[in-house]
């Protein structure tokens, strides 16, 4: 379900007009988000947003004489996360416990106090 707080029509419509995907490719350029996390914020599917961006690019390409200012549009970038490395901690009892630097600082304090208990 669309997100109903925002003021543009585009995160309203089932369809879009081109006037709609101009607006929302507009909105995502002046956010400095990315494709996916500015899609993510407004609840809007990342595959229409860029088939718009593609779109609307090669449209500008076609007919730059029509526009009177150049739109910018953003170029879609796909960032790759890295696995998290794991991280060895050696306990006092001299066990070695190995987790993802991503864990959870609370979970890592319950699980180092229940081994330590064992």
């Amino acid at each position: 379900m669309p997100k109903q707080s925002s003021s543009e029509s585009y995160v309203l419509r089932r369809r879009w007009t081109v006037a709609d995907a101009r607006a929302a490719v507009a909105a995502l350029s002046a956010s400095g988000l990315s494709l996916a996390a500015f899609a993510r914020r407004e609840n809007l599917q990342v595959q229409r947003l860029r088939r718009w961006c593609e779109r609307l690019a090669r449209e500008g390409r076609r007919r730059p004489e029509q526009s009177e200012t150049p739109r910018r549009v953003p170029e879609v970038v796909e960032i790759r996360t890295r696995p998290a490395a794991a991280v060895e901690i050696v306990l006092r009892s001299g066990r070695l416990l190995k987790v993802a630097e991503t864990i959870d600082v609370a979970t890592l304090t319950r699980l180092v106090a229940a081994l330590e208990r064992a």
